[in-house]
C-alpha cells in the first residue's frame, strides 16, 4: 500500500500535467488536514482548485470537476467505494451543493407527507444520491434509488408505501429482449 506522501505527489503531478498542456488556467491546493464532512468522514487527499478557469470546472453541475476527481481516484486505483477517500473542490462547490440537497429533501418530505404521493428527485450522481439518502433518512419516509445509468434518481415514499422490488436479472433480460424485438 502505498503511504500519503506517494499519492500525494501522484495526484500533483497528474494534476500539473493536465494543467500545463491543457491549457486550463488553474492552480490547485493539496491540503494537509483535509476537513471533515457532515457524515464524520474525512477525505484522505483534498485538492482545492482557484483560478480564471475554476467556472468551466463547474459548469454543468460540476461535471469536469467530478470528472477529474473520477479519474485520479482511478489512478490510485481506488476501489468504486473508496473513491470518497479523494476530493476536490472550487469556491465550495462541495458545500454548497451539499446544502441544495438538503433543503431539497426538506422541501420534497413535506411534500410528500401532505400530498401522500411518492417524489422523484432528478438524476444525480452516486455520490450525490447517497448524500440524499443520509439527508432523508432523519424523515422515517422509506426511500430507493430507481432507474438505470445516468438516469438513475432517489424516490421518497410516502409512510407506509414500500419502494418496489428491484427487478431480477431474469427480468432486465426479458425487458433487454422486448425493447429489440422485432415489430
Amino acid at each position: 500500500m502505498e503511504d500519503l506522501q506517494t499519492k500525494k505527489s501522484k495526484v500533483a503531478d497528474f494534476l500539473q500535467t493536465l494543467t500545463s498542456p491543457g491549457r486550463l488556467n488553474l492552480t490547485f491546493n493539496i491540503l494537509e488536514s483535509p476537513t471533515k464532512r457532515p457524515d464524520g468522514t474525512a477525505p484522505e487527499i483534498e485538492v482545492e482548485f482557484s483560478g480564471p478557469d475554476v467556472p468551466l470546472l463547474l459548469a454543468r453541475n460540476g461535471e469536469l470537476l467530478l470528472s477529474i476527481e473520477h479519474i485520479a481516484a482511478k489512478m490510485l486505483r481506488f476501489e468504486h467505494e473508496d473513491h470518497d477517500r479523494i476530493s476536490f473542490d472550487a469556491e465550495n462547490f462541495k458545500v454548497l451543493r451539499l446544502q441544495e440537497l438538503q433543503m431539497a429533501a426538506e422541501v420534497a418530505i413535506e411534500r410528500v407527507r401532505r400530498t401522500g404521493q411518492p417524489y422523484s428527485f432528478a438524476p444525480m450522481s452516486s455520490r450525490e444520491r447517497r448524500l440524499l439518502h443520509l439527508a432523508l433518512a432523519s424523515s422515517g419516509l422509506p426511500t430507493a434509488s430507481s432507474g438505470e445509468g445516468p438516469r438513475r434518481c432517489v424516490v421518497l415514499y410516502p409512510e407506509g408505501e414500500k419502494p418496489p422490488a428491484p427487478p431480477t436479472k431474469d427480468d432486465r433480460a426479458q425487458a433487454i429482449r422486448q425493447r429489440f424485438r422485432r415489430r
